[in-house]
């Protein structure tokens, strides 16, 4: 049990990060395709996120129920793939909706039109820093109240200002499914694992899937 001036320290910082994190993710996702500012910026937003869950306190890395189960590695990825997989299937339906799918495309000219082994690293090294701060310290300040759905309304809450509700709604997917593996003991690491697998794998195969849909 963590002590009462720490939690109330750690909630502090908690709700500093989430305010300025979120403003970043809105400026990031609204930079256009090609602009170099987009590399910056979102390499700000990971060390927001990274930076608030550090200064926090622990976050709650390693798994521990490493006695019962899956290995959280093993499990992470088969729950990245299972959502990659859902995601590629709904991008067949995403095609037959402009409204949907322009700003999904739009996002995604970022590794078309700039650098894909930079915009890869920033994906794992953002994809990281979110989980430490939306899974480790935000659920650590919240866990006798309802750790996993407000963890995972203001994980989608925040994706809100992309004006992409398909981000939005991949926000609250991932974000319930990795705050479950929190809840399961499965630590951090673990949900790392998940939102990597499922966000490299979206970014190198999604492209591919909606222009052989076109």
């Amino acid at each position: 049990m963590e002590p009462a001036d720490a939690l109330a320290r750690r909630r502090v910082v908690v709700a500093a990060t989430l305010v300025v994190g979120t403003a970043l993710l809105t400026w990031a996702t609204r930079v256009e395709p090609g602009d170099a500012l987009f590399y910056p910026v979102t390499l700000v937003l990971a060390l927001t996120w990274a930076g608030g869950a550090r200064l926090s306190g622990p976050v709650g890395w390693h798994a521990t129920n490493r006695d019962r189960g899956a290995h959280p590695l093993t499990g992470g990825v088969l729950l990245g793939g299972g959502l990659l997989v859902l995601f590629l299937l709904g991008a067949v339906a995403v095609t037959r909706v402009p409204t949907l799918s322009d700003p999904v495309d739009q996002l995604l000219d970022h590794a078309r039109e700039g650098s894909l082994p930079v915009v890869v690293v920033l994906t794992a090294v953002t994809g990281t820093a979110e989980e430490m701060f939306f899974r480790g310290s935000l659920y650590e300040a919240l866990r006798d109240h309802r750790p996993v759905a407000v963890t995972t309304v203001l994980y989608a809450v925040s994706a809100l200002g992309s004006g992409i509700w398909l981000l939005v709604l991949a926000a609250g997917l991932l974000g319930l499914v990795t705050a479950l593996q929190r809840r399961g003991g499965s630590g951090v690491g673990a949900a790392v694992v998940t939102h990597l697998t499922w966000s490299l794998g979206m970014l190198l195969l999604l492209p591919l899937v909606l222009d052989a849909l076109s």
